[in-house]
């Protein structure tokens, strides 16, 4: 066994990675659980290294999904060495250091007709986590994170994208500078109200249409909201009040999806 004690400066480097301010610091996460390491491993993420329980042994889920090209380290640890450095109550035998990337914003404004997610201040780890799985599974070209949004390298947010994470683009900014420049490029801004005139389903998501998504209590900012072509009401025929930032985004981007694949 490669390491014992959860006291080795080395653990204690990747267990600081559970606080934002290390992640930023070190410019890596983690992510734990066979599920997302296989994700990581089959999407060729930028691992520094998979550590696994060495009384357990590798996990055979993962066997044979190692890119030789990429150089990943393996670890050996003690089940409290584990314990340490997860953030849920029954840790998995397996967790994984990877490293930050970056994504340039032109990659998504490149993209033909592309639907991009844009997150205004969306602060719950699961909505954002879960507004990252849905843009995958629409296949949206990418997601904006602004300021104030919860942090996508969070474990939570981590495990609510279950691995769509590594899936697609996701680019983090300051919504002031970055969606003018996708203005700019052609792209219509479009955000949900309850006070618009026109529905989701008679809205034209075939064009380049980037889904502006707000706060959860407050909408999107004043400061985006000047910067939004169109706006849209998702029609609801109960009494909900309202639906959640994931709920709606995940409506607006399948609506999308029908129109652009099943609607020709």
């Amino acid at each position: 066994m490669d390491i014992v004690s959860p006291q080795n400066t080395r653990v204690k480097e990747w267990a600081q990675l559970l606080e934002k301010k290390h992640r930023t610091r070190q410019h890596k996460y983690i992510i734990e659980g066979i599920h997302l390491v296989q994700e990581a491993l089959r999407a060729g993420a930028d691992l520094e290294c998979i550590v696994y329980d060495g009384e357990q042994g590798v996990p055979s889920e993962l066997a044979g999904l190692e890119n030789p090209l990429q150089r990943v380290e393996w670890v050996s640890v003690s089940p409290a060495v584990i314990a340490k450095c997860t953030d849920t109550m029954t840790p998995q035998p397996v967790f994984a250091i990877v490293r930050k990337g970056s994504e340039p914003l032109e990659s998504l404004i490149a993209g033909a007709r592309g639907l991009v997610v844009v997150l205004d201040g969306v602060q719950d780890p699961g909505n954002v986590g879960t507004i990252i799985r849905s843009a995958d599974a629409a296949g949206a070209a990418g997601v904006v994170l602004g300021a104030g949004c919860a942090d996508v390298y969070n474990p939570k947010t981590i495990r609510s994208t279950m691995g769509s994470l590594f899936h697609l683009p996701i680019v983090e900014g300051q919504l002031e500078s970055l969606l003018p420049e996708a203005k700019a490029a052609g792209v219509k801004l479009v955000s949900t109200s309850l006070q618009a005139e026109h529905s989701c389903y008679s809205y034209d998501f075939t064009q380049s249409v980037w889904l502006v998504i707000g706060n959860e209590g407050k909408g999107i900012s004043d400061a985006t909201a000047r910067l939004v072509d169109d706006a849209i009401t998702i029609p609801m025929q109960g009494q909900a009040e309202s639906l959640n930032a994931a709920m709606a985004a995940t409506i607006l981007l399948f609506e999308a999806m029908r129109q652009r694949i099943f609607n020709k």
